[in-house]
């Protein structure tokens, strides 16, 4: 299998995801240099914690964190766009893994019970083939290892994507947009809630109406970037 595998890339070389340069053996869609040049953000314990500030005095939660920065034009934004519009689940789980390192080194995510992605509407689901937040989710699983339940917190409406929407307008956009089937199963539990960016936070926002109404809940968030372009 391996001198097949080789065969293959002595004409078809496998390549970084975001510099094009060939990949050396153990390196997965993205190389070394560029994963160790992505601009990383302040891990969740640090006072100017990025996704707290975003989302104080809005949604209570435990702990937060993210792994990266995004602005326009850099890297991150390069490497989202792989995973969200050209099809790369296999770079979502690669990151997902480093979520899930940085996580197992936080003690505050230690009572974590299960991981809960932030879910698309079946039609977005059906268009794209994948969700991103549920790769990102495996392979936090992987590393931090939680339950990943991808079937209780759905969205019940489709919203027009965010992307050129200002705040008031994505959170105009995401109201009521979320509920649980079964709020029973988290009673009690701390939840770890995944989402790929954390832009306004009218996302995350939604998603902490819907789970609220379990008794007993503790939420936590990360993501793989917060963005800085707001």
């Amino acid at each position: 299998m391996h001198l097949f595998r080789d065969f293959i890339e002595l004409f078809f070389p496998r390549t970084c995801c975001l510099c094009g340069r060939p990949l050396m053996v153990g390196e997965e869609e993205i190389c070394l240099h560029c994963l160790s040049d992505l601009p990383e953000a302040l891990n969740a314990e640090c006072s100017n914690n990025y996704v707290v500030q975003r989302l104080q005095g809005r949604v209570p939660l435990v702990a937060a964190t993210t792994l990266l920065i995004f602005k326009r034009k850099n890297n991150t934004q390069k490497l989202l766009h792989q995973i969200k519009y050209h099809g790369n689940e296999r770079l979502a789980v690669i990151m997902g893994r480093q979520m899930g390192h940085a996580l197992s080194r936080n003690r505050q995510f230690d009572d974590v019970d299960i991981i809960i992605p932030v879910p698309l509407h079946p039609r977005k689901l059906r268009k794209r083939g994948y969700n991103q937040s549920f790769l990102l989710s495996k392979g936090i699983a992987e590393v931090f290892k939680r339950p990943i339940s991808d079937n209780n917190l759905i969205r019940t409406r489709h919203t027009e994507t965010q992307t050129r929407k200002n705040r008031e307008q994505r959170l105009d956009n995401m109201q009521d947009v979320f509920q649980l089937r079964d709020p029973e199963r988290l009673k009690g539990h701390h939840v770890l809630l995944v989402d790929d960016v954390l832009t306004t936070g009218a996302t995350t926002e939604a998603c902490w109406l819907a789970l609220k109404k379990v008794e007993n809940i503790k939420i936590s968030l990360a993501t793989l970037s917060v963005s800085n372009d707001i």
